[in-house]
């Protein structure tokens, strides 16, 4: 290295080349278009684990209700308000609270929640439509 002035100057070969810095670039989108879909194949699974959680979450408040109070509760919100539910878990599916489908139990028992199915359309990755969990 030449110094000049008590400053240490560059020789003109040093740096990176283009096909040294294509080579680097070309393993960088190999790494990623590896990892990409591999993420979001992940996510799909932990919105639909969170689902199965949700639905069974409530229909475990709805049962516990059931067995307090020797009927079914008139809505979602009176699980919350009496505190069997801290709050209305969202779908994730929908990312809504307001989506979920109410089955009303038969004529002849008292109550507006039998039970509680997903509103969200599509299918899982096993094939069943989200509608019948």
């Amino acid at each position: 290295m030449k110094q000049q002035n008590g400053k240490r100057l560059r020789k003109p070969g040093w740096g990176f080349t283009l096909i040294e810095l294509m080579v680097v670039m070309s393993i960088i989108a190999l790494l990623i278009s590896i990892a990409v879909p591999r993420y979001f194949q992940s996510i799909d699974n932990a919105k639909e684990a969170t689902l199965k959680h949700s639905l069974s979450v409530m229909r475990e408040a709805i049962d516990k209700f059931y067995g307090d109070n020797q009927r079914y509760p008139a809505s979602i919100e009176e699980l919350v308000a009496r505190k069997y539910l801290r709050a209305v878990p969202p779908d994730p599916i929908t990312d809504t609270a307001q989506s979920w489908i109410i089955i009303t139990p038969d004529a002849e028992t008292a109550g507006g929640v039998y039970d509680v199915k997903s509103g969200a359309p599509g299918l899982a990755k096993d094939g069943t439509p989200y509608a019948e969990w």
